[in-house]
């Protein structure tokens, strides 16, 4: 089979479209054949390299993989092939498919059965692929970590991301006020589109004096930054007396430096988050299917177009996800 390889560690060129053996469905397993992959940040700290993991190489990432039941392994028969399905990154035992284990960046991939999930014909497969990570870790950050409520402003960075639209569209859902941050004027007013209430450009402005004087010299509820040492400073600064700052990673860097002075007087709560709940992803799927919510997609590119695909995430140049069709 066809496949997105991770060769080695280091820069885009490391990944090269070769040949692959195709997987066999062990017990209890099932192959997808792959109609749809969602790019995510983590595909290009996989291809860089994580340290502290070793990777055994060639390495095929990809997490969020949508397509249609290939083979049945033994000791499975709740599904059968034909049947349209959605995976859960999360493989019970062995970490996260495609950083972990080998990823759906293919023409078939093996799964657990348990891990997937059915997916209705009315939602397409680059749809679906867009939820999992993305949606599903920004629908815990903000709903089950950070107890969004309605009325509440939220600022988002880095909201042009996945992660970051699909936090401003579930920020409308929950009826909060929506500051949304990106670097350039386009991408801010995209968002604006999306339905935020304000918008930053953090490349023009410190965005945490921007906030003060929106909120009245007050400050954010909530304070969502998983960008990192680039940000964390002023995220602190932005967030009103007893505020959340929500982080659920840290693009930029992990070794953020955090002013305790702000954390103690305001009596901020930093939260973590990772990843999603066990009901996250089918939760998503049927606002999806309601039509309450509509993952923003990018563009949909070829397998044969990975190294661009990665570019496009590394120079910050998407808004919404990028799918691959193998």
């Amino acid at each position: 089979m066809r496949a997105a390889l991770i060769v080695q560690h280091g820069d885009r060129n490391n990944v090269v479209v070769g040949e692959h053996p195709k997987p066999i469905a062990g017990e209890g397993e099932v192959v997808v054949k792959v109609k749809a992959v969602s790019l995510n940040h983590l595909d290009i700290f996989v291809r860089r390299g994580i340290p502290g993991r070793t990777l055994e190489l060639p390495h095929i990432s990809g997490g969020d993989v949508a397509g249609i039941v290939d083979e049945v392994g033994p000791g499975v028969d709740h599904v059968q092939p034909g049947d349209r399905v959605l995976i859960d990154p999360h493989i019970p035992g062995k970490g996260a498919l495609g950083e972990d284990t080998t990823g759906g960046l293919a023409e078939f991939v093996s799964v657990p059965a348990q891990n997937l999930i059915p997916l209705p014909e009315d939602i397409s497969f680059e749809e679906a692929a867009a939820l999992p990570i993305a949606y599903g870790t920004a629908w815990r950050m903000l709903i089950t970590q950070g107890k969004l409520q309605a009325n509440e402003t939220i600022v988002i960075l880095g909201a042009s991301g996945g992660v970051g639209n699909a936090a401003v569209l579930i920020a409308k859902l929950a009826g909060a006020k929506i500051i949304a941050a990106a670097g350039s004027d386009a991408k801010t007013e995209k968002l604006k589109e999306l339905g935020a209430d304000y918008v930053i450009n953090y490349n023009k402005t410190d965005f945490s004096k921007e906030v003060w004087s929106i909120t009245g010299k007050q400050g954010a509820d909530i304070v969502v930054d998983y960008t990192g040492k680039a940000t964390w400073p002023q995220s602190i600064k932005a967030t009103r007396k007893g505020g959340r700052i929500l982080t659920c990673g840290a693009t930029t860097g992990f070794e953020a430096v955090t002013d305790l002075r702000y954390v103690w007087v305001r009596e901020i709560s930093i939260i973590g988050s990772n990843g999603w709940g066990p009901g996250d992803i089918p939760t998503l799927l049927d606002l999806v299917r309601q039509g309450k919510l509509k993952p923003i997609i990018d563009r949909v590119l070829p397998l044969e177009d990975i190294r661009e695909a990665h570019r496009l995430i590394e120079e910050r140049e998407i808004f919404g996800k990028i799918i691959i069709k193998p």
